[in-house]
């Protein structure tokens, strides 16, 4: 079972929905819970969240009107998860606030969105994931995003971390392919 990560929805305020080529490879019978870094923006996302996992973390987005924490820990077999938007820490993305956040949480893993960017980064043997935009909303600090989310294999001592992509096709520019990648993590 997987640990959906995802964020930064921003539907239907930036974009109409999450891309149908995600959607299809998010199933409630795949999905052990899911972690929304924020701004969902609507009810409907959070009842779609909700469809794919009874256990839903979600933290408050700068742009949520919804009654959310704006930090959250979440405890995930031997996992401890620090769940914060991201627009709390400044600079935004900076490796060493964030490391502050995560003393403070005391926490093994860090997750925040606001960005829009998808980031691992490990520092200080801290684990830092953003994953970035499901729909690829546009963000105040770039216009053109790459659509994203993250999988989490949780296992007793190790994570195993698999983004998820879409990017314009080389073949065919204005079609856009799945890309995923793999990366491992242990306590």
């Amino acid at each position: 079972m997987f640990v959906l990560v995802i964020g930064d929805m921003h539907i239907p305020h930036r974009v109409s929905s999450i891309p149908e080529k995600f959607k299809a490879l998010l199933k409630p019978e795949k999905i052990e819970s899911v972690i929304c870094t924020g701004n969902l923006c609507s009810k409907e996302q959070f009842d779609y969240l909700k469809s794919l996992s009874s256990e839903v973390h979600i933290v408050k987005g700068d742009f949520d009107d919804g009654n959310y924490p704006d930090t959250k820990v979440a405890r995930i077999h031997d996992w401890k998860f620090g769940i914060c938007h991201g627009h709390q820490i400044v600079p935004w993305g900076d490796k060493e606030a964030m490391a502050m956040m995560q003393r403070q949480l005391d926490v093994d893993v860090l997750i925040t969105g606001h960005t829009h960017k998808f980031a691992v980064d490990v520092h200080e043997g801290s684990l830092f994931v953003n994953p970035g935009s499901a729909t690829g909303a546009y963000s105040g600090m770039q216009s053109e995003v790459v659509p994203s989310f993250v999988l989490l294999d949780v296992q007793e001592s190790k994570l195993t971390i698999y983004v998820y992509e879409l990017v314009p096709s080389e073949a065919d520019p204005d079609q856009m392919e799945l890309k995923v990648k793999e990366l491992k993590h242990s306590k």
